[in-house]
């Protein structure tokens, strides 16, 4: 079945969190110095998916700023932050901040060529081996994620399940149409960007709304699907 390697994600994911927060009793120094190495870490691996995937750069900045236009004008940060607050509410702030935890957490699973490629493997031929590599390494990060974090890395198992899935689901549906490399680079290049940011919200280098800017990789994905479809689409009508 082709949604199998999806699920084995989500649970991976949320059985890893739950391990982490039972580690949770650690100093603070040591947390916060946890904190600081993730914060490397993922700049590092956010500029890295960035270079990776920059084949096409004037595209991605379209992109990042229709994209962050399009998240501002429906206050996609605000939204998440409002949620993640009242959440800390009902938990009287226990669990920490929420809200970027979940941001934090939904991107660095849900964003790079593993996640999309491993979706796209199981759609189109129901192989689930990428994901079931990828439900590895997140288990053991979440681990570590959610016992510097808190429990909003488990959260982000729902966006995963629902990304993943319908990437899954519409390569099922649509099979080669949803497999060509240059949206998946361009994916990846905006991802890239996005990922550095939340290291530099991290290490509290400058505050970035990341959230708001998540609609760019949707419209990097249209943009450059109608490039390379939209010639063969204008034929077909014009004749």
């Amino acid at each position: 079945m082709f949604l199998i390697g999806t699920l084995a994600n989500t649970s991976a994911i949320i059985i890893g969190s739950i391990i982490g927060l039972m580690l949770r009793k650690i100093p603070d120094r040591m947390r916060v110095a946890v904190l600081q190495g993730l914060g490397l870490f993922v700049i590092t691996l956010g500029l890295s998916m960035a270079m990776t995937g920059l084949k096409n750069p004037l595209i991605i900045v379209i992109s990042l700023v229709v994209g962050t236009v399009i998240g501002v004008w429906w206050h996609i940060e605000n939204k998440i932050e409002l949620l993640g607050d009242w959440i800390e509410n009902k938990t009287k702030g226990k669990y920490g901040k929420l809200s970027e935890a979940f941001v934090f957490a939904s991107l660095i699973f849900g964003v790079g060529s593993m996640a999309i490629v491993g979706a796209i493997q199981s759609g189109v031929s129901d192989s689930n081996s990428i994901l079931y590599t990828k439900s590895m390494l997140d288990g053991f990060s979440a681990i570590i994620f959610s016992s510097a974090m808190g429990p909003g890395v488990a959260l982000s198992a729902i966006p995963i399940l629902i990304y993943e899935g319908g990437i899954a689901t519409l390569a099922h549906l649509f099979s080669s149409k949803m497999s060509s490399p240059i949206i998946i680079s361009d994916i990846t290049a905006v991802g890239g960007l996005l990922i550095a940011g939340i290291g530099i919200n991290i290490l509290e280098i400058k505050k970035i709304q990341i959230a708001n800017m998540l609609p760019s990789l949707v419209v990097v994905a249209l943009i450059q699907w109608v490039l390379i479809h939209g010639q063969g689409i204008l034929n077909a009508i014009i004749h």
